[in-house]
């Protein structure tokens, strides 16, 4: 096992602060893993629920995700008149999801809710994500299984049917052996 992938779900938000005095608000997220950096697309709030449904994808060495504690998403509103404004953050400790990932090769965790923190360390909203881990190893093994999978899909043949070729068969059998068992009983008179 040579290296490991971490995919993101990022789903979405709900009850965060809107920042904006004017106007709609629309969020995205910066999302930090080591070294790496990824920014979501904008979403608009409708109803209080901010909607991404962005899948996020993280590869690293097996030895780079021992020292990969945590990932980070930050949640910034498109101001109108200046940059983005922060509006929170979520921390996930990776732990527990690479370690077990690690040991059984795969693991997914559905989307779940985590709490948005504030600038004054409280909490508002939560951001819904899900996460799969995938050694190099059992990602081969997976998409082996897949192909297996597709060809057992392949439609087969009736049992009838092959009951029916099963008789055509013995049947020939039963009537070649008896003409030559006549044949011989023939020569030998």
């Amino acid at each position: 096992m040579t290296g490991g992938t971490l995919e993101v779900l990022l789903v979405d938000a709900e009850g965060i602060r809107h920042t904006n005095l004017l106007g709609r608000a629309s969020y995205y997220v910066i999302i930090e893993c080591g070294t790496r950096e990824y920014r979501s697309k904008e979403s608009s709030s409708e109803d209080d629920i901010i909607s991404w449904n962005e899948k996020f994808t993280f590869e690293f060495p097996l030895s780079h995700w021992k020292n990969l504690t945590h990932l980070k998403f930050r949640i910034m509103d498109t101001e109108l008149f200046t940059d983005a404004g922060f509006v929170g953050e979520t921390i996930v400790h990776l732990g527990g999801i690479i370690t077990e990932g690690k040991d059984k090769g795969f693991i997914e965790l559905k989307p779940a809710p985590y709490n948005v923190v504030l600038e004054d360390d409280t909490y508002k909203g939560e951001i819904k994500i899900g996460f799969r881990f995938i050694t190099n190893k059992e990602a081969h093994v997976i998409e082996t299984r897949e192909f297996l999978a597709e060809d057992k899909t392949k439609p087969r043949g009736s049992i009838r049917r092959s009951i029916a070729n099963l008789w055509r068969i013995l049947w020939w059998r039963f009537l070649f052996c008896h003409k030559t068992d006549s044949k011989n009983k023939h020569k030998h008179k």
